[in-house]
């Protein structure tokens, strides 16, 4: 009776034992984190690069969503303008846009604008200066161009005197006009600037018209490496709102 007793209890503790056994051996259960996808809104965007003074199109512009938690309150969404991309078909890019680049009310001017006020950043002034090729480093300075610009008088004594009234400031067109210098059928024109039109700020402009009522204006072109925008010119096409530096007369 006893040894059954003694064997009972042997296996009661055995199985006591091997029940702690797979227990122990069994591995902890993995709680999963599941992330929440971030709210989104969806954006208006360039569908493709947008030029400078390029009309806009319904092609040009598509909605995409953006993360809320990095929504710039100037991007125009599809919940406060779901016609966008209809009423704003039309409209002029005032500058250089990159694909998938939110679109902004800033970078848009009206449909009906012209393109020199397009191109033309807020609060400068644009204005005309007569030049001939023996003014403009011999016809060479062309559109988006830096110059300066060079007044050329006498004084008291009649002595000639040349002073830098205004220095490193954008060309924006040339006025161009074709002459045949030779008269000839079979030589080639030319391409003379009659006008240059200056991207100026208020007080350059009252400087230019001051100095532009005696003696001769002249512009003198500026290496592109010297000019502070280097960084940002492109090959044809400038961003709006460059740096410039503040000119007056010297």
């Amino acid at each position: 009776m006893l040894l059954r007793l003694v064997l009972l209890i042997g296996a009661i503790g055995a199985g006591g034992i091997a029940a702690w056994l797979v227990l122990a051996a069994r591995p902890e259960p993995v709680t999963k984190i599941v992330q929440e996808a971030p709210a989104t809104q969806d954006v208006l965007v360039a569908a493709g690069d947008l030029l400078l003074a390029q009309t806009l199109t319904k092609e040009n512009l598509r909605w995409q969503p953006w993360p809320e938690s990095t929504l710039n309150p100037v991007y125009i969404t599809r919940s406060s303008r779901s016609d966008a991309i209809d009423s704003l078909a039309g409209a002029i890019v005032r500058n250089h846009m990159a694909a998938g680049e939110p679109i902004q009310q800033g970078n848009l001017a009206p449909r009906h604008a012209g393109y020199l006020s397009t191109v033309l950043p807020a609060g400068k002034r644009a204005m005309a200066v007569h030049i001939s090729p023996e003014t403009t480093a011999g016809g060479f300075i062309l559109p988006n161009d830096r110059v300066d610009v060079l007044h050329s008088d006498k004084n008291k004594d009649g002595l000639p005197t040349v002073n830098t009234i205004l220095s490193n400031v954008r060309v924006l067109a040339i006025d161009q006009a074709v002459e045949d210098t030779n008269k000839n059928e079979n030589s080639k024109a030319n391409v003379i600037g009659k006008t240059a039109t200056l991207e100026l700020d208020p007080t350059q402009a009252e400087i230019l018209t001051a100095h532009g009522a005696t003696g001769m204006l002249s512009l003198s072109l500026r290496s592109a490496a010297d000019n502070d925008d280097f960084s940002n010119r492109q090959v044809v096409i400038i961003r709006a709102g460059q740096k410039q530096s503040a000119n007056m007369p010297f």
